[in-house]
């Protein structure tokens, strides 16, 4: 960042230097004391009318306007580029030194900047932000080195230049799976399609066999009417609903790199909402165990992704525990349609006298699906050798943990839940995956 008080420029240093030199010639010359005291008195009366001129009297208003441009909406812990423009109204080349202030939840690279602009010309400079926080970005001033009329001093200003944008989760996703979904190339992400030629839940249309078709797609009746092998064709049924069960409690602040389990959980949600949306399915959300509960209601519509991303741009976990026996019960009360009930959270061996209860409650009316986030640094633990005996401890409490979270699992599974125990960079894929095998299995 750039200092607040005016500095010396270079010029500044030559008349020093010059001075100098001639107090040192001083030393073997008395006679040029008088000279040397006048060029000192002449040179900080110069270096004092510049500073006041430059300071009180010049209006930098009148000589740099600055225009600040930023993207309509920027995800979370992916790069942008921020776009500052500078105008020099004056008829004189201006040298500026620029420092825009950034808030605090990002990262920029690429300040302060130094340019020059010819007299009633413009500059355009660009620097790198990642943001690391989700919510409102507010940037409120641009900050300016400004040379002084005479050229030996920058002079510090503040020019106003208000801006706001919004961090989501990272929307960015999706654009790359519309791109790979339009190439048929979802495997390069992990996404398996399962295909069954023909086969699904509601009739689509007819048309004639194909190798490979089973005998019962056979339409006997259009077979007969033109002498040739006519099969049914069948597609995943549509106008499903699946509604997102979001956890805000203090697990989710956890964190294994970047980004919080929380934001992995947004990430993940934002892009099977897409999916779901793009196969004709209405996508709901419900937030609990935090202070600021959220309710959509399922809707169909591709449009309804940036619904669901003003919805929870802000969303921040809270430090509640989480409470799966009201949140079920308030999902009954919100929703009694059937639908794919998708419970985003972190357990722990602790929650199963609640959240196999909670489950059950669900069950009764919808299709449940828990995917739950693991700690990678656990894996990391056990990956890691044992030299001494804390090593040994540490392993050995992992394995614990371990255990003790697969046993919570198997339990769940024992009593006809689908259950995912999964870590943060996996969550993504194989909940989509999941998704998918769920609609092609009819199950829903």
């Amino acid at each position: 960042m750039l200092s607040k008080l005016p500095i010396p420029d270079r010029q500044t240093f030559y008349l020093i230097a010059a001075l100098a030199a001639i107090g040192l010639i001083t030393i073997f010359i008395p006679a040029l004391t008088l000279l040397w005291k006048i060029s000192a008195a002449i040179i900080a009366v110069i270096l004092v009318a510049d500073l006041i001129i430059s300071t009180f009297i010049s209006n930098p208003k009148d000589i740099i306007t600055v225009e600040r441009h930023l993207p309509g909406s920027i995800p979370l812990g992916v790069s942008r580029h921020i776009e500052l423009i500078i105008h020099n109204k004056s008829s004189k080349p201006q040298n500026l030194d620029i420092f825009d202030h950034f808030p605090n939840e990002v990262h920029a690279e690429g300040l302060p900047v130094n340019v020059s602009i010819p007299g009633e010309q413009h500059a355009e400079i660009q620097y790198k932000i990642i943001a690391n926080q989700r919510g409102k970005l507010i940037f409120p001033k641009v900050q300016i080195k400004l040379q002084s009329v005479f050229k030996f001093w920058r002079i510090n200003q503040y020019l106003p230049v208000n801006s706001e944008t919004n961090v989501y989760p990272n929307f960015a996703a999706i654009a790359h799976y519309a791109l790979l979904a339009t190439d048929n190339n979802l495997s390069q992400m992990g996404i398996i399609k399962k295909r069954r030629r023909g086969e699904g839940q509601n009739f689509h249309q007819l048309r004639e066999y194909r190798e490979g078709d089973a005998m019962r797609q056979i339409d006997w009746k259009a077979t007969s009417r033109v002498q040739k092998l006519i099969s049914r064709e069948y597609q995943d049924e549509k106008d499903q609903e699946i509604i997102f069960m979001l956890d805000c409690g203090h697990r989710m602040m956890a964190k294994d790199d970047d980004l919080s389990h929380f934001d992995h959980t947004l990430n993940a949600l934002l892009l099977l909402s897409y999916v779901a949306l793009r196969q004709g399915d209405a996508v709901g959300l419900m937030t609990f165990s935090g202070e600021d509960q959220r309710w959509f209601s399922p809707r169909k519509g591709q449009h309804n992704v940036q619904q669901i991303l003003n919805t929870v741009y802000d969303l921040q976990p809270s430090t509640s525990s989480p409470d799966y026996s009201k949140a079920a019960t308030d999902l009954l009360i919100r929703h009694k349609k059937r639908a794919l009930v998708i419970i985003l959270t972190n357990t722990r061996d602790e929650d199963g006298d609640d959240l196999l209860p909670a489950i059950s409650i669900l069950k009764k009316r919808h299709l449940v699906l828990l995917a739950s986030l693991r700690e990678s640094s656990i894996a990391d633990m056990l990956d890691k050798p044992i030299e001494d005996l804390n090593d040994a401890l540490d392993n050995s409490a992992a394995h614990h943990y371990l255990q003790q979270r697969k046993s919570t699992f198997e339990e769940l599974v024992n009593n006809g839940i689908r259950a995912m125990d999964v870590s943060p960079d996996k969550l993504t894929v194989d909940l989509i995956n999941a998704y998918l095998s769920i609609k092609s299995s009819g199950t829903l």
